[in-house]
């Protein structure tokens, strides 16, 4: 029992460091943007525990109670994140939600890589702006120190997240408690604002302010942005670690600080300039700065490895052309590091320091695409919960009532700031998704053109009653559908007449479970004295590697020797058949893709000097 303890708090003081960054790091810049900002609110007595009492209620209601104790049930094999959600919603609902299901998954995901451009540019920019508090004079230095810390963050990135995530925990350890002890010294200066954490106060703000609570909504939900890395950390650490962390550590110090500034600008309004920084004396201020940008470094950090996983996720389930991922650890499968994405996030997120060149302005921009997800979250958890978990009608409907109302107000609030900067993350997410239903929908169109009519079945007892040139050794043939002759074995049989001593007919199933057991890895199947079947699962967690294979076959009783085995594959040559304005546009973005897309041979790191490609002219 005490190893388990001890167990638990060892990943409770990890998930710290990594699950808690992006959230941990949002007083820096949340409530100065309600009081110093487009559609500010006065500074009264009224308008601060207003603000205040939303926050802390948000915290509970869209933290605590839904991602914490509702949304976090919804795993796969102790997984979790927006897709595996989706992917879950997707098996189990039915066929005439399917489609709906799956277009709401890659729109959640393309609206993350919206928000993953936004977060390292407002975390840093907030973090590198304390400089001003400490010498007004150095304003002019806080872009190119900003890009230079995003320029080191974005090159660090190929020594893998398991190397700089090393000292992540004790800095961000150090960071809340840090904040915490900030926010109390001031709340002691003036106790009443504590008053806030009653409802009520929130309640006359909205009752005051009516349809205006709207704008002030969309700065308070800057608070939770990264909550869902809430859910899509929960493999790496388990939900009981994720939870004991929130609200014995993680809570209680950013309501600490929130309340802190609250309590100092209601006794002197004008520190509402910079009202994080100014909670500590002046000689604390310039270590407070330094802290906050190693703090906002983690944060970032957080986000990125989450895109490089969520890029992976949507390759192996079909939503983007396969590009070149490098595992970065022995241990660990998911320390992955994904080249093409880091630069494309670098260029944008340096684009967006430049562009807005303040916290302030770029406050305008961050929200919508978090705000997207969460509401999206919601809808598929309702498919979950009807179709998985089997809840009452009644149930769902008091869950849509609450949470899908309460998600949507911050959606619209958001929504408002449309034309001030969201249309930024909004449009990237737009665009992703656009490229994902595109690739999904064009490689089911190619697959059906490539379908041959003679059955697998049919195929090899026709090829096993003629007498055949045998090669020595063994091929393997990839197929797109377990069913039908791959393309691969008809051309070579069309071009060359020979047939290997033993063939086997490889099909790749990509599983709606993000880890497959070693054991379960292929099935095998005999069709004759000379042919076999087989089908290999992959994970949409997992990487596709030959050496799998190989030891899965072993496991079979079916030994394949590297040095005999060769590999037919289809290599097909795209062109565009014209038909209309918006086909040939289509067409002609997937062809780019494909010609750029990593081939399913270097994907598999098959030797060069075992591999037989047999191109196939396509129109599409």
């Amino acid at each position: 029992m005490q190893n388990k303890k001890q167990s638990l708090l060892v990943l409770t003081y990890l998930c710290i460091g990594v699950v808690y960054g992006d959230i941990g790091t949002s007083p820096l810049y949340a409530f100065k943007a309600m009081f110093d900002g487009e559609h500010s609110l006065a500074i009264t007595n009224s308008n601060i525990h207003g603000t205040l009492s939303l926050v802390f209620w948000t915290f509970i209601i869209t933290v605590s109670v839904k991602y914490l104790s509702i949304v976090t049930r919804a795993s796969s094999d102790g997984e979790g994140g927006i897709l595996t959600l989706a992917s879950l919603a997707h098996r189990v609902a039915p066929s005439f939600l399917k489609k709906c299901v799956l277009f709401l998954g890659m729109l959640s995901a393309g609206f993350f890589f919206g928000e993953a451009i936004i977060t390292p540019a407002m975390s840093v920019l907030s973090a590198v702006e304390g400089i001003d508090v400490v010498n007004p004079s150095l304003h002019a230095f806080v872009i190119p120190v900003s890009i230079t810390i995003i320029c080191g963050l974005f090159a660090i990135q190929k020594w893998g997240s398991g190397k700089i995530g090393q000292f992540f925990a004790p800095v961000m350890l150090t960071w809340f408690l840090c904040i915490g002890l900030t926010g109390l010294t001031s709340i002691c200066h003036n106790p009443f604002v504590l008053k806030a954490i009653n409802p009520y106060y929130a309640m006359e703000f909205v009752r005051f302010h009516g349809l205006e609570t709207l704008f002030t909504l969309g700065v308070v939900v800057l608070a939770v942005t990264g909550v869902e890395a809430l859910y899509a950390d929960m493999g790496h650490f388990g939900i009981k670690s994720i939870r004991l962390a929130w609200f014995l550590l993680v809570l209680p110090c950013l309501v600490l600080n929130y309340f802190g500034q609250g309590a100092l600008v209601l006794q002197h309004p004008d520190a509402i300039s910079n009202s994080f920084f100014l909670l500590v004396p002046t000689n604390l201020q310039l270590p407070l700065v330094v802290l906050a940008t190693f703090a906002t470094v983690i944060a970032s950090q957080a986000v990125i490895s989450g895109i490089f996983s969520l890029t992976r996720q949507a390759i192996n389930l079909g939503f983007l052309p396969p590009v070149r991922i490098f595992h970065t650890s022995t241990k660990e499968q998911g320390q992955i590091y994904v080249p093409i994405a880091n630069f494309l996030l670098f260029i944008l997120v340096v684009a967006v320091v430049i562009s807005f060149g303040s916290s302030a302005r770029l406050a305008a921009a961050y929200g919508i695409a978090v705000t997207s997800v969460i509401l999206i979250s919601s809808l598929l958890l309702i498919v979950v919960a009807l179709y998985h978990w089997r809840w009452s009608t009644i149930n769902v409907a008091l869950y849509a009532a609450v949470m899908v109302t309460y998600d949507t107000l911050m959606f619209t609030s958001t929504s408002l700031k449309f034309t001030d900067g969201g249309w930024l993350p909004l449009t990237i997410g737009t665009l992703v998704f656009l490229l994902m239903v595109n690739w999904y929908q064009e490689k089911q169109r190619l697959a059906m053109l490539t379908k041959h009519p003679l059955s697998v079945e049919a195929m090899v007892k026709g090829l096993e009653q003629k007498n055949w040139t045998r090669a020595s050794g063994t091929a393997v043939y990839l197929a797109r559908n377990e069913q039908q002759a791959p393309s691969s074995l008809i051309n070579n049989l069309k071009y060359n007449e020979t047939l290997h001593e033993r063939n086997i007919l490889l099909t790749f199933k990509y599983s709606e479970h993000p880890h497959i057991h070693p054991l379960k890895r292929v099935e095998l199947k005999q069709l004759s004295d000379t042919f076999w079947q087989m089908i290999a699962h992959v994970g949409y967690q997992e990487s596709l590697d030959i050496e799998q294979i190989y030891h899965a076959c072993c496991t079979k009783e079916l030994c394949l020797c590297p040095a005999e085995t060769v590999f037919f594959m289809s290599a097909e040559r795209i062109k565009v058949k014209p038909k209309n304005l918006w086909h040939d546009i289509k067409a002609r973005i997937f062809i780019l893709l494909s010609r750029n897309a990593l081939r399913t041979s270097e994907r598999l790191s098959v030797p060069e000097d075992k591999l037989i490609e047999i191109g196939v002219h396509l129109e599409i």
